[in-house]
């Protein structure tokens, strides 16, 4: 079963708001509805999504880990912010393109100085309690945690694997077979046997076709002749343009 963490996290509240009015939101209720009916099945937590209500995200993110059965995240847009917190809660792949976005916590207040200090430590009380989602998840230590949060932290697939955040990159065999079928063509002979430059290419042509008692006058020989070539300013063309 597939649960897709999508648009702005949010209170149920609010989340059943912005659904009415046709927004892409998530909630804590519709997330913890789709986890009973799954009912212990294996199932795939799809995340794009900018972040949000960071209590509602912190419900969601316990809801998977207590959830009974297999748990895979697929990160297929961003997890930022909020959704970077979901992101921590299972076995994660995310798609090359993809990106995590963590930062510190945010809140907006009025009042004397006494309340902004106040609200200064709220919010640092809150980035700890955030900082542990990714510390369960990598094994950090909580300075490096909220480096990453103090810097607003934006990773790459490559990036987030090395820090532990996820645990594959989605599509990381598919590539290797393609650069692998490149490292063949590299090593493959034909390279080696490139003799022509564009400019010799046409000399070496005209020289030919002129040449009555070459072997290539008859039509079919010319064309295996121009094939091949063809073949050779090609490679030719491959080395000009870096492919060592």
């Amino acid at each position: 079963m597939d649960i897709e963490i999508r648009g702005e996290i949010l209170d149920d509240d609010w989340g059943e708001w912005y659904e009415w009015l046709g927004y892409s939101c998530t909630y804590p209720r519709k997330v913890i509805n789709q986890l009973k009916l799954a009912n212990g099945e294996p199932i795939t937590v799809k995340i794009n999504s900018p972040g949000g209500d960071i209590f509602a995200a912190s419900e969601i993110y316990t809801e998977l880990r207590g959830y009974s059965g297999e748990v895979t995240i697929n990160i297929t847009g961003i997890a930022a912010s909020a959704g970077s917190v979901i992101a921590m809660a299972g076995k994660s792949r995310m798609s090359p393109t993809a990106q995590i976005m963590v930062h510190n916590v945010s809140t907006g207040t009025y009042g004397d100085y006494r309340d902004m200090d106040h609200a200064s430590e709220i919010l640092k009380n809150a980035n700890d309690t955030i900082a542990n989602a990714y510390m369960c998840k990598t094994g950090m230590s909580r300075e490096e945690a909220l480096e990453l949060m103090n810097n607003e932290t934006y990773l790459s697939a490559q990036k987030a694997k090395e820090l532990g955040l996820i645990d594959e990159i989605m599509f990381e065999d598919d590539n290797k077979v393609n650069l692998s079928a490149l490292s063949n063509l590299k090593m493959n002979k034909l390279y080696n046997s490139m003799a022509y430059s564009p400019v010799d290419l046409i000399k070496n042509l005209k020289n030919r076709f002129n040449d009555e008692s070459h072997p290539i006058q008859s039509q079919k020989n010319k064309d295996d002749f121009l094939l091949e070539q063809k073949a050779k300013s090609l490679i030719n063309l491959m080395k000009i343009g870096g492919i060592q």
